[in-house]
């Protein structure tokens, strides 16, 4: 065998993949880190999708690797799922979203965390406030409870 037949043969991989692969559960699951039934979980929600063959197995699209990671990234830092989805919520599931779909998607969850920052860091001010009281009084303590509308109309019960 000639060394140009050999390479014929056997020709060096590229590293590239087809746009349309797809991949097993179990690739998916290797490759993102992210167990089998966490997989079908985010399927039930809508926040990814697979394709089933004539045994129906369930083959996900390459692009759905990001979602899944993105899934895991919000997952660690502790937001909910139902933020995701409102962040992915006009990202293509069928087709490999543009690059503007992903900045649509990243404005939209950037507004979502900024909202949080926000809130933690009021959360941080009544908190330091509620340390230094010592109260911990369910009458005076808004952080304690911060909806008492009868709490406006002075201490105790005011139903009549």
């Amino acid at each position: 065998m000639s060394q140009h037949d050999a390479l014929e043969v056997d020709p060096a991989p590229t590293g590239k993949h087809a746009p349309d692969e797809l991949l097993t559960v179990g690739e998916m699951s290797r490759r993102t880190g992210v167990a089998p039934s966490a997989l079908r979980f985010y399927e039930d929600l809508g926040l990814i999708a697979s394709h089933r063959t004539d045994g129906n197995q369930r083959r996900y699209p390459r692009h759905m690797l990001r979602r899944v990671s993105l899934i895991s990234v919000a997952k660690r830092l502790g937001i909910p799922l139902s933020d995701v989805q409102t962040a992915f919520e006009n990202v293509p599931l069928d087709t490999t979203p543009s690059h503007a779909d992903w900045q649509q998607a990243s404005r939209r969850w950037k507004r979502q965390l900024e909202l949080r920052r926000l809130g933690i860091e009021q959360l941080e001010r009544e908190l330091t406030g509620c340390i230094g009281c010592g109260c911990l009084s369910m009458k005076a303590c808004r952080l304690l409870n911060p909806d008492d509308e009868l709490g406006e109309h002075g201490a105790g019960p005011q139903r009549l």
